[in-house]
């Protein structure tokens, strides 16, 4: 069985537009004014968990809890982020050639899970680990490990990961024995080994598989 992992936060989904419309909407349905938003626009800019709120509540004189916020900030996300069809088509078309699709993703488990639910990612996907699963992050490898075995496999040469991520995705892919692919956009940083292949876009990734299968 053939292996591609996937990363997931700005290489299969775009969280960077979905993280302001969900401030922006929890903002507004609290009443929280500009300096909240702004504040949580610059927190979250990167990650979130719930441990972002305990911040907030300290921050700022905020009635509501902890755990009613992340709750809301979840479905925020949800209702915000978005797949492009033509990234669904593709993992359709490399499922359908065979390949076992993972997802190893640095994030809360519920809040990625929830975008891959809400995005139709789910369906097209064998296996995720998320790094508050076993609470390691990448370039870990024993997050890509999970993910292999999420997908009712284990790595093996020749397997694949694709991110857009330089030290995290494909520092983190040759430190589990994985063949790389970069989705640029990020400025690559000196000193680290270069990609097996660089694309511009995911979809290029999966052509780029399709065209290369061992």
């Amino acid at each position: 069985m053939r292996l591609a992992i996937f990363d997931l936060d700005g290489t299969l989904v775009d969280r960077t537009s979905a993280v302001a419309d969900a401030i922006t909407t929890l903002s507004h349905d609290h009443g929280y004014g500009p300096e909240i938003e702004t504040w949580l626009l610059t927190e979250l800019a990167d990650h979130a968990d719930r441990a972002d709120f305990d911040r907030l509540r300290a921050a700022f004189p905020i009635a509501e809890s902890s755990d009613h916020l992340w709750r809301v900030y979840i479905d925020r996300m949800a209702s915000a982020v978005t797949c492009r069809p033509t990234v669904l088509d593709a993992l359709t078309r490399l499922k359908d050639a065979g390949w076992s699709i993972g997802v190893a993703t640095n994030g809360a488990s519920d809040i990625q899970r929830a975008k891959v639910r809400a995005t139709g990612l789910a369906d097209l996907i064998d296996g995720i680990a998320a790094s508050g699963d076993i609470d390691v992050r990448k370039p870990d490898p024993r997050l890509f490990e999970l993910a292999a075995a999420r997908c009712g496999t284990q790595l093996t040469p020749g397997d694949w990961m694709t991110g857009d991520n330089p030290e995290t995705d494909i520092a983190g892919g040759y430190s589990a024995g994985l063949r790389t692919i970069w989705v640029r956009g990020r400025t690559w940083p000196d000193g680290l080994d270069t990609p097996h292949h660089t694309v511009d876009d995911v979809t290029e990734a999966v052509d780029y598989l399709l065209a290369h299968s061992r």
